[in-house]
């Protein structure tokens, strides 16, 4: 059994210019396994920085369409697939997600990619369409996802079990829905978006952007019986305080562990 890490290759909500738009790796050993990636070719540089060559990228999810979280999707499609054709990748990529998702990063792979790129399209680089509620296995533990019950496009999240027991779930970016309890309460781990601090809000207007601040996500947290926090998808106008202040308002609720990381920043989610 292996380590289990979380490297939040980007924290930022869609707009940041000094940080990376939020993404981030699960590594267990040599293997990786992506989880959307920001909104262009930044997602490269971040993955170098990281240490995490594409090569060790086998499984990836993409949570929806939004540019975002999907433009550097197609920037690691084709690098990946480049690799295979100077036989320095080995393997499958399958990538993950709801079948809107999926068919829009295949569409816009095709209208933008070579044709020696797309023509590993199922072949060796898999698109996985998956149902509310399905189950589908990464990096050797098993994963379900689920709709996150966005009003604005359609979103999936997803709970892993870790090799230890513990429960991590992505909650995508948007606030906590009702119908998601079953998949959300109890976790271990909670990746959570927070928009800006809820003293900013009149700043930042997160709540007509239907997102959350840090007080609500501390709130949720107390609410869902959860463990570690752990917030992202914020604004960067406040990066050298953002973690001080963050975890100041979140911790009004919640008393359990608060994280809010840097870009690159490595968190330890399950020692062997």
């Amino acid at each position: 059994m292996h380590d289990i890490t979380l490297t939040m290759l980007g924290t930022g909500n869609a707009a940041v210019t000094r940080c990376y738009n939020t993404c981030f790796a699960l590594c267990r050993g040599e293997s990786v396994f992506l989880v959307d990636a920001g909104g262009g070719n930044g997602i490269l540089s971040r993955l170098q920085e990281a240490r995490l060559p594409l090569a060790r990228i086998h499984e990836m999810f993409v949570t929806h369409a939004h540019t975002d979280h999907i433009l550097g999707v197609v920037w690691v499609v084709r690098m990946i697939a480049q690799a295979m054709n100077a036989g320095k990748y080995a393997g499958e990529l399958r990538v993950y997600g709801h079948d809107e998702a999926l068919e829009t990063l295949e569409w816009m792979c095709r209208r933008t990619l070579p044709g020696k790129v797309c023509a590993h399209f199922g072949v060796d680089i898999l698109l996985c369409p998956l149902e509310s509620g399905a189950a589908f296995p990464v990096l050797g533990m098993p994963g379900v996802a689920f709709d996150i019950g966005s009003t604005k496009t359609k979103q999936f999240g997803f709970r892993l079990q870790l090799p230890d027991g513990q429960q991590l779930v992505c909650l995508g970016d948007e606030p906590f829905a009702e119908s998601t309890r079953e998949y959300v309460a109890g976790a271990d781990w909670l990746l959570c978006e927070a928009f800006c601090l809820y003293a900013d809000r009149e700043r930042f207007h997160p709540y007509e952007k239907h997102h959350s601040t840090a007080l609500d996500a501390g709130r949720l947290a107390a609410q869902l019986g959860v463990k570690n926090l752990l917030l992202y998808h914020t604004e960067d106008a406040t990066l050298e305080t953002r973690r001080e202040t963050y975890t100041a308002e979140a911790a009004q609720h919640f008393t359990g562990n608060i994280l809010v990381p840097d870009d690159l920043e490595v968190v330890m989610l399950s020692q062997k």
